[in-house]
C-alpha cells in the first residue's frame, strides 16, 4: 500500500479573488509563509519518503517549507500543476460572474471546458496519473504531493466515485491535507482538507 498526503499550497494574495492560474509571480503572503512553517511543523515527525511539488512558485514555496524539516529534495512534477485556465487566467471571480462559458463550467465540470484551456477530466486523469505511476514505483511508502485546490479536488472525487459535476462541494482550504492510500485492490481516503494537528498515517 502506498499513502499519499495531497496537500494544497499555502496562501497567496489571489485565494478567493481571482484566478491565478499558471501565472508567474504569485507567492506565499506572510500568512501563507506562517501556513506552511505550521504544516510542516506538524508534518515533521510523519513518516514521508519523498515530496514532489507542482511547478508554480506559491507550491514550492510550499513544499519546500515541509522539506526542510523532513530532509528530503522537493521533486517537480508537472502532473500536480494547476488547471490550465487559458483567457481565465487573472480573471476576478466578481468579473466571471456573468459569462455564460463560466457558469456552465461550474455547473458541468464533467464536459465543459475552460476558456482555451482544459478540460477538467483531463486536470484528473494526469493527477490520478500521478498517484498511480507512483504507487507502481514506490509501493509501501508515504508520499506528499503539492498541488492545487481543484486538481486535489478532482483526485478525490475519482477515487471516492464521484461525478466531476459534484466535486465543487469538496472544501480544500490552503495548506490543508487530504490522505489516500492505494493498493491492488483499490483506494481508501482516510482524510479530506485536514488543517489542524497531524492526522495519523500508519
Amino acid at each position: 500500500m502506498t499513502t499519499f498526503l495531497l496537500i494544497r499550497h499555502a496562501h497567496h494574495d489571489m485565494v478567493g479573488k481571482a484566478i491565478a492560474g499558471r501565472m508567474s509571480g504569485v507567492t506565499l503572503t506572510p500568512e501563507g509563509e506562517s501556513q506552511a512553517e505550521y504544516l510542516a511543523e506538524q508534518m515533521a515527525m510523519m513518516p514521508i519518503d519523498r515530496i514532489y511539488s507542482s511547478p508554480r512558485e506559491r507550491t514550492q514555496a510550499t513544499a519546500a517549507a515541509i522539506a526542510g524539516f523532513l530532509d528530503l529534495e522537493v521533486q517537480t512534477c508537472a502532473g500536480l500543476d494547476e488547471i490550465e485556465f487559458g483567457e481565465w487566467q487573472g480573471r476576478t471571480f466578481e468579473d466571471l460572474e456573468d459569462d455564460p462559458a463560466w457558469r456552465r463550467f461550474n455547473r458541468f465540470r464533467s464536459g465543459a471546458r475552460t476558456a482555451g484551456g482544459e478540460f477538467m477530466l483531463q486536470v484528473q486523469v494526469r493527477m490520478v496519473s500521478v498517484l498511480e505511476d507512483l504507487r507502481t514505483r514506490f509501493p509501501g511508502e508515504v508520499i506528499a504531493l503539492v498541488s492545487h485546490s481543484d486538481p486535489i479536488k478532482a483526485t478525490i472525487a475519482c477515487y471516492a466515485g464521484i461525478s466531476l459535476d459534484l466535486m465543487l462541494r469538496i472544501e480544500i482550504s490552503p495548506a490543508s491535507i487530504s490522505i489516500i492510500s492505494l493498493d491492488d485492490y483499490g483506494p481508501y481516503i482516510l482524510c479530506v482538507n485536514q488543517t489542524g494537528r497531524s492526522p495519523r498515517v500508519t
